[in-house]
């Protein structure tokens, strides 16, 4: 028997969550249940990997466990961009070799098909827009960025448009900024209300229990999987929790949970809206990963997302918050310095797993035990597409993109504790203190 030694437990003041329609919570799980296939997390690759094994297995129940509310956690946290393209931060043009790139852009590009496909199949209300993304920068090192970056969308053949520093406050409203890269597949959203949806529209031979906090493990031909009121006896068992996959005995030292915090201020009044001029809904990420990640709002909200934390158990902490709210306010000011009475409503963290080697695993973890674990940061579109594909290939179905996800080497290892901390504690500040205006 395996104890779980931390369960998410995220902080209480996501603006995304709070905001999007509130749902009727599914029951947490109680007594004793036995099934074929059992799915643990409902973000975005639990909540496809279970649609698509209940299509799949349309005779099975599958049956989803979250620990939490479905949208209060990770994927509920994230800043909204569905990206498109490949963004390889160790390739000096961040597309790096050809083939894995234009294999990266076609599991992008079908995450993002089989999202426009829900939300339009059912109505998902979350402001869901084909709005394309800026990439901005403000210091010589993030220019350059942007122009490795246009170098590598030109060997890809992928469009883009670059806009001078003149000409952005047309765009985003701040003249901040000295050049950006638009990008037009990205598509916006709010991503909450699309967690939410997803839930909602599951198919009805899949089983939710949400506030369901998985305690112990037990392996074996049948997995036991307990929690304080009971437990669950899983045929299969899918791991789609990212992160919280190492507290279930796999992939030991090979996952970083990082956390990324973010700030929503009140709606703008019209004359708020009118100073600040610009494109009524956009987004913006920064050139340096380091820097400041930007949203303008269906409801003309804006979003400033930076600053990062090294958290090994995988929960936050609430004095990191206090710490960056005033982070993100120096950020707000130097980029919107028309907006001084604009206060920030809602501040949060969320977790992203990061590996060193940039891979993530998409397979079988031990006999009847799988797993699509390790996003890197893109957990909307490759969420999305590795728990789809990952059920396809449960049931016996092969492609070229499955065939790719098979062959990855993986998450690398990480060294132990305490030099672990040290030494991803020591990369994040120095990373921060090198984005010098781009944070």
């Amino acid at each position: 028997m395996i104890k779980v030694t931390s369960t998410p437990a995220d902080d209480q003041k996501c603006g995304w969550f709070h905001l999007s329609k509130p749902r009727r919570v599914k029951p947490r799980h109680a007594g004793d249940t036995k099934a074929r296939w059992v799915v643990v997390g409902a973000g975005f690759t639990g909540l496809a990997a279970a649609r698509q094994l209940a299509l799949n297995f349309p005779n099975e129940e599958i049956v989803l466990i979250e620990a939490q509310e479905v949208g209060f956690g990770t994927s509920g946290r994230n800043a909204g961009f569905a990206i498109d393209l490949p963004h390889d931060i160790g390739a000096e043009d961040y597309i790096g070799d050809l083939d894995i790139a234009k294999t990266t852009l076609q599991l992008n590009l079908l995450g993002q098909s089989i999202l426009r496909s829900l939300v339009d199949e059912y109505q998902i209300d979350c402001q869901m827009r084909a709005s394309g993304k800026y990439q901005a920068a403000i210091e010589d090192r993030g220019i350059a960025v942007l122009d490795a970056y246009r170098r590598g969308l030109d060997k890809l053949g992928q469009p883009y448009e670059v806009i001078s520093g003149q000409d952005l406050p047309d765009h985003i409203g701040t003249s901040f900024y000295r050049k950006a890269l638009f990008t037009p597949g990205t598509i916006l959203l709010q991503p909450s209300a699309l967690v939410k949806g997803l839930a909602d529209s599951l198919p009805p031979n899949v089983t939710l229990y949400e506030n369901t906090a998985i305690t112990e493990v037990e392996y074996g031909e049948k997995t036991v999987l307990c929690h304080s009121n009971g437990r669950i006896t899983a045929d299969k068992l899918v791991l789609t929790n990212n992160a919280f996959g190492m507290r279930f005995g796999f992939l030991q030292r090979t996952m970083l949970p990082v956390f990324l915090y973010a700030s929503l201020t009140r709606p703008l009044t019209e004359d708020e809206q009118a100073r600040l001029g610009g494109k009524p809904f956009w987004g913006v990420i920064p050139a340096d990963p380091a820097g400041s990640t930007l949203r303008r709002t269906h409801d003309n909200r804006l979003l400033v997302r930076n600053s990062f934390s090294f958290n090994p158990d995988g929960r936050p902490r609430p004095e990191y918050l206090e710490r960056f709210v005033k982070k993100h306010r120096t950020s707000f000011e130097r980029r919107f310095p028309m907006l001084p009475d604009v206060e920030f409503e809602y501040t949060w963290s969320g977790s992203l797993a990061l590996s060193q080697n940039h891979q993530g695993f998409f397979g079988q973890l031990a006999p009847n035990v799988y797993g699509a674990l390790c996003c890197n940061g893109l957990g909307v579109t490759r969420g999305t597409v590795t728990g789809t594909l990952l059920a396809n290939w449960l049931a016996g179905q092969r492609s070229e993109l499955i065939d790719f996800l098979l062959s990855s080497p993986g998450p690398n290892k990480t060294p132990p504790e305490p030099f672990l901390s040290i030494g991803v504690n020591a990369a994040l500040w120095w990373a921060q203190r090198k984005a010098g205006m781009e944070a």
